[in-house]
């Protein structure tokens, strides 16, 4: 009969217990390079000219050759005081800001405060297509 030779294969030493970090500091190397990315993507600016405070301030109504946009509650537009279709709006106004000179195409606004919050930005959208130089928000005085 033949013996066999056996080996045993002992370990070395202990198991390693510590975490491998390699896979993690990939991934958040990776968001970190889709973030940097996408943040100036995101970028948008909607620029706002604020009035200067005055100690006394002079509310006065606009002056009826001003052209004013109202939302109402429901969400219907009316353009000085007429309503109109929201199919008619882009189209209307482009005729009526065509006829004033270049840099007095004034829109002045007003929303109740119950309007749909869609609607409000659907209408200044809707105005700057349109060709309106400056968009100007009427609030009631405080």
């Amino acid at each position: 009969m033949r013996t066999r030779n056996r080996k045993l294969v002992l370990p070395q030493g202990q198991a390693n217990a510590d975490i491998n970090v390699t896979p993690l500091v990939d991934v958040v190397l990776v968001l970190l390079i889709i973030f940097m990315v996408v943040t100036p993507l995101m970028n948008q600016e909607l620029e706002v000219r604020l009035p200067l405070r005055e100690d006394e301030a002079v509310f006065e109504d606009p002056d009826p050759r001003e052209l004013v946009v109202n939302v109402s509650h429901e969400g219907q537009l009316t353009l000085n005081h007429e309503p109109i279709s929201e199919a008619d709006y882009i189209p209307r106004l482009t005729r009526i800001l065509a006829a004033r000179p270049e840099g007095v195409r004034l829109l002045l606004f007003t929303a109740d405060d119950r309007a749909p919050y869609g609607k409000v930005v659907a209408a200044l959208d809707g105005a700057k297509a349109a060709g309106a130089d400056i968009l100007g928000l009427v609030t009631a005085p405080p």
